[in-house]
């Protein structure tokens, strides 16, 4: 039973999003809540047959089959059809077009769940509402999963998911590509939200390492549909497709079997994935293919520069120039610190500490950390003194004892 249940969990992470998306596409944006709660039930009702007459042999056949039925069922027996979705439509198509049962085909999926991308991604929506939204109805994650990747509640999740849905409904968004001359200006949204998504897994504070890790996935799987478009498989769409794999192939080395972090000088190389650095080099390759250096392109030649475990001065050379132009290109204090670090490991400390002197991040905690470690050796009481300052700064309890096992090391 419990085998049965991960194996209808799963199917729900894959087959969620498609679902909704083609439900969505067919009947209209506005009725995506509508579409979420068939496909909710359609599973539902796998549980319930599945666990009395055992697993059909091609349980995805057999969940179209019902999402269909349970579709055209809800929309006659509500008469939204004609008395909702027919006029706004009936200018467009037929009526024997949409009264035509969902259509699950490989490539319907793939356009609905591409216009539905866009739809959820839209500027009109709040920042943390597109993640939101993205996680629930391109990515199939429960409110509960949301919750804990955003560190907050389901109450809180639920009225975020609420109202950016209302925004899409009020201003008539619709499940479509933008036209050829905006989707380049509309791509840039997708990639930042995608790309955020990314680091929500792969920054999380969570301690939930298989949701983590499933964050990662997912936002690499919508950055994937994006390259399988001529208009969306654009140069910085596969720099941000190389940077997340070249992320992602060090993810397993980066906590040991406790969860503890394991910082980057002390993982072992050979628990990298060899597989995702070389489908990194791919995309990072067909990247260059343009003449746009999107920032994407600059931290993707950064962390493939990190997939090389051994220090050379060509390497920290490389990734001192890469950040001076990402720092013109996208400034960001957290940009400005990894430059300071990248500096130090080329050009030593002394140079490191007077461009950490120009920074002001009085309640960065890293930054700190990076002082303890610039005046170590050279002026322990200073290196403690800072780390003692990162210490009360710092938010979880991993990140104090981190810091503490480095106090510890300076023997003060």
């Amino acid at each position: 039973m419990e085998k049965q249940y991960e194996s209808i969990k799963q199917l729900f992470q894959q087959e969620f999003a498609k679902m909704v998306a083609v439900i969505s596409k067919q009947f209209g944006l506005q009725h995506m809540e509508i579409a979420e709660d068939i496909v909710s039930e359609t599973f539902l009702q796998a549980a319930e047959s599945w666990g009395m007459k055992g697993m059909p042999a091609n349980p995805t056949a057999w969940l179209y089959v019902v999402a269909k039925q349970k579709t055209l069922y809800h929309f006659r027996r509500n008469k939204i059809l004609e008395k909702k979705v027919m006029p706004v439509i009936r200018a467009e198509q037929e009526a024997e077009e949409v009264m035509a049962e969902p259509d699950f085909s490989g490539q319907n999926i793939k356009d609905s769940q591409l216009q539905m991308l866009f739809a959820v991604c839209n500027p009109v929506i709040a920042g943390e509402a597109q993640i939101g939204l993205a996680l629930r109805i391109l990515c199939g994650f429960g409110i509960d999963e949301i919750a804990e990747a955003f560190l907050s509640n389901k109450e809180t999740i639920n009225k975020r998911l609420f109202r950016a849905k209302e925004k899409l409904r009020a201003e008539n968004i619709k499940m479509e590509l933008p036209a050829e001359n905006e989707i380049i200006r509309r791509l840039d949204n997708v990639l930042h939200v995608i790309y955020l998504l990314f680091s929500e897994g792969y920054y999380s504070k969570t301690q939930n390492q298989v949701l983590r890790k499933d964050l990662c996935l997912e936002a690499l799987r919508l950055g994937w549909l994006l390259t399988e478009f001529d208009s969306t498989n654009l140069p910085k769409t596969n720099a941000l497709m190389a940077l997340m794999c070249y992320h992602s192939s060090r993810f397993t080395a980066r906590e040991d079997s406790t969860g503890n972090p394991i910082l980057y000088e002390q993982q072992d190389e050979e628990l990298w994935d060899q597989e995702l650095i070389l489908q990194g080099d791919h995309f990072l390759n067909v990247s260059a293919e343009g003449l746009e250096i999107s920032s994407y392109h600059l931290e993707a030649g950064i962390a493939r520069w990190h997939c090389q475990k051994e220090d050379t001065q060509e390497k920290w050379g490389s990734i001192l120039q890469l950040y001076d132009l990402l720092l013109q290109a996208n400034y960001s204090p957290g940009v400005a610190l990894n430059r300071v670090f990248a500096l130090y490991k080329a050009r030593g400390r002394k140079a490191a500490l007077a461009a950490a002197a120009q920074l002001d991040m009085p309640d960065n905690h890293f930054y700190f950390i990076l002082l303890g470690e610039l005046y170590s050796t050279i002026d322990n009481k200073k290196a403690g003194e800072h780390l003692q300052k990162a210490w009360s700064l710092a938010k979880t309890q991993t990140e104090k004892d981190t810091i503490r096992e480095k106090i510890d090391r300076l023997g003060l």
